[in-house]
């Protein structure tokens, strides 16, 4: 998955973190606010002086990384994660909403017990718990690509596009090979391949709809299968496995909704 591909991970903005802190903030208004109050000129000049070798070498700090610019840098984007799918499960309707909020309640399920049992360790959680997050984004993701395709299949009639090519075809068995048909007759064709198109469309659509329901309801058998299974799981690889399988599957369907997109797009214009 994209998200969780090394190359597409966005860095760390080190400087800013380094700078825009309350701590640096708070020091550099002090040290200003003494050198006004007092005169002391030499005491602003200290402290820039001080802020410039802070600035200089507290980016590149690995302790500093570690402990503390790291953690902010995941808390803004789980946070960035969070109102993102937020706004996606806004927009759903309400059977898909309350599914979204059903999985992420039982992905804190899992979490909680994972985090009680003694065969897994602070760093596997930290690691694979973190494709529960995936999985529980993606979710969202499908579920409106899935409501989209469902708004936009209510909308087609087959039946009508069925009666129209059964129109069309008997008007071209009907036309005479006069000159006065011949534009009748082209007509007829143009139309017929028309709707035909559509029909493919119609059905290609109708099969992405149906792989993103099934990958929905495979997302949520899988966590719930887990929250069955984590308490007597021995080993990593259990988990491990099991949320590489599903991630795998994911990925698929979300490359077939980037194309079917394309197709929607195309339709609708």
């Amino acid at each position: 998955m994209s998200d969780s591909s090394g190359s597409d991970k966005p860095s760390p903005p080190y400087a800013k973190y380094a700078f825009s802190n309350v701590y640096n903030l708070t020091l550099l208004s002090g040290v200003a606010s003494a050198a006004v109050l007092t005169g002391n000129w030499w005491l602003g000049i200290a402290g820039a002086g001080v802020e410039t070798l802070w600035m200089l070498f507290a980016p590149d700090s690995r302790l500093l990384r570690r402990f503390w610019f790291d953690k902010r840098f995941e808390s803004e984007r789980q946070r960035a994660r969070e109102a993102e799918m937020d706004g996606r499960v806004a927009t759903l309707p309400t059977a898909l909403s309350r599914r979204c909020v059903a999985l992420v309640q039982k992905q804190h399920e899992i979490q909680r017990l994972a985090a009680e049992n003694p065969s897994f360790t602070i760093e596997l959680l930290s690691g694979e718990l973190k494709k529960l997050d995936d999985l529980v984004r993606c979710f969202s993701e499908l579920a409106v690509n899935g409501a989209r395709y469902d708004t936009y299949l209510a909308t087609v009639d087959l039946d009508l596009i069925e009666r129209d090519l059964t129109h069309y075809r008997a008007a071209l068995d009907d036309v005479d090979k006069s000159e006065v048909a011949a534009d009748k007759r082209v007509l007829a064709q143009k139309n017929i391949a028309i709707l035909s198109k559509r029909k493919e469309k119609f059905a290609e659509i109708r099969r992405d709809a149906a792989s993103t329901a099934g990958q929905l309801d495979l997302i949520e058998n899988t966590f719930r299968l887990l929250a069955d299974q984590i308490v007597t799981m021995r080993t990593p690889q259990e988990l491990s496995g099991q949320l590489d399988e599903l991630l795998d599957g994911v990925e698929a369907v979300r490359q077939t909704a980037r194309d079917t997109d394309k197709l929607l797009q195309a339709v609708e214009r």
